[in-house]
């Protein structure tokens, strides 16, 4: 029947069909689809209408003209946060001192709080708050000027004024204050932690320091006693670059380890286990006692601690929940803060929205910051004090051995063998 099947060259007019005595005919209820018309002739295309329906999409859709717009607004929107995270950061990265006792006077003294005001303009702290109390500070002014507008009698009756009573916010600011304590008392017991595992590393680099020196005695173990020393005080060294981002690592080790054992500090993929293990197979090559040896292998417990201590506060955060909870209940409170204050203040919830957002969100701000508490302290200069010590102690290592030899031969000389003293 004509009216239910049609030609094959109706639908491909480019096809070639051999002229045979029947006339071949496709049904229309036959399923037209590019892989059963190349099973029907090979040298069809498999997928004629992708290429073509994309060569039509792409010349009927041209450029979104609104697009490029849209892109300079959100790229000015996130300039001033993303200038305030480079100030974070920036401040992250920060060399911290140790404190000595000129330091502990200045912390002390009674013009703290003016010093204190005086530097808030390069604080990083309150650099990095600037975009929320910014847009908190503007939400405020807006709903302030919306309410004076409507107050005015300028927008139509059926705009109502935005107040409500306070009696909420008395209820719920216990809740908002626990959560920034709770908040900043956890970070800051992560910091403790961080700062005692640091304390742990010191003290176990400084012990096995002195015992290297004090055990290994034999003349021919000298070369294998140095390196074995540069491999200690370089362990605190490829900790801290293990644990703060961005630490140039080559540059830090150099001075310390030898090309080829640098070399292959370097290319490992954990740069302090690498260390403890030039340590370890050191502590095998060399003529020492069984008691020593265990003695000194025992110290190597301590790097151990302190690199799972570091690697499990750099790896998991405060619960995420904890967190978020924390940040949405201060965004939510500061957008409905000048709707509350309203009645009672009026244009006054403009500063007072400012005020709370700066205080509250800088409390939340110092708690996310010492989370992290490795670019908070001061690492670089206990480095640097581990290794001052350590070669404080192979320098004066002849010196004090000299002088004890000479007491227990003065001592020797002034008392005989019987245990009387010569006369």
């Amino acid at each position: 029947m004509p009216s239910s099947s049609f030609s094959l060259k109706t639908l491909t007019p480019n096809l070639t069909i051999p002229r045979n005595d029947s006339t071949t005919r496709v049904s229309l209820s036959s399923d037209l689809t590019p892989k059963n018309l190349a099973k029907v002739h090979p040298t069809l295309p498999s997928k004629p209408r992708t290429t073509i329906s994309s060569k039509i999409l792409s010349s009927s859709n041209p450029t979104n003209p609104s697009s490029s717009p849209s892109k300079t607004l959100i790229s000015i929107l996130c300039a001033i946060p993303d200038w305030a995270d480079r100030i974070k950061e920036r401040g992250m990265r920060r060399d911290r001192t140790l404190y000595n006792h000129e330091k502990w006077v200045e912390h002390r003294s009674s013009l703290r709080h003016v010093r204190h005001l005086l530097s808030s303009p390069s604080s990083r702290v309150i650099l990095s708050l600037i975009p929320p109390v910014i847009a908190f500070t503007s939400v405020a002014a807006v709903i302030a000027s919306y309410n004076s507008v409507v107050l005015m009698h300028w927008l139509p009756e059926f705009f109502p004024v935005l107040s409500t009573s306070s009696l909420p916010y008395q209820l719920t600011a216990p809740a908002l204050a626990l959560l920034l304590v709770f908040r900043t008392e956890a970070s800051y017991s992560r910091f403790e932690e961080g700062r005692k595992a640091w304390t742990k590393v010191v003290a176990g680099t400084n012990d096995m320091a002195r015992l290297v020196i004090t055990s290994v005695k034999s003349s021919s173990d000298a070369p294998l006693k140095k390196a074995l020393l540069q491999y200690i005080i370089a362990f605190p060294v490829a900790l801290k670059c293990h644990v703060i981002y961005g630490s140039d690592a080559e540059a830090d080790l150099q001075n310390l380890l030898e090309g080829d054992d640098l070399a292959v500090v370097l290319n490992s993929k954990h740069r302090p286990r690498s260390i403890i293990q030039f340590i370890s197979q050191s502590l095998q090559m060399l003529k020492l006692e069984e008691a020593k040896r265990i003695m000194l292998e025992s110290k190597i417990s301590c790097f151990h601690e302190g690199i799972g201590v570091c690697e499990q506060l750099i790896g998991t955060p405060i619960p995420l929940s904890y967190t978020r909870l924390t940040s949405r209940f201060l965004v939510l409170w500061h957008l409905t803060l000048p709707i509350i204050l309203w009645d009672d203040c009026h244009w006054i919830v403009v500063p007072a929205t400012f005020i709370s957002a700066a205080s509250l969100f800088c409390i939340e701000e110092v708690g996310v910051l010492i989370e992290e508490p490795f670019p908070v302290l001061a690492l670089d200069d206990l480095c640097n004090v581990v290794r001052e010590n350590i070669q404080e102690a192979i320098a004066s290592e002849k010196r004090i051995r000299t002088l004890l030899n000479a007491k227990r031969k003065i001592y020797s000389e002034q008392h005989s063998s019987n245990g009387h003293p010569n006369l």
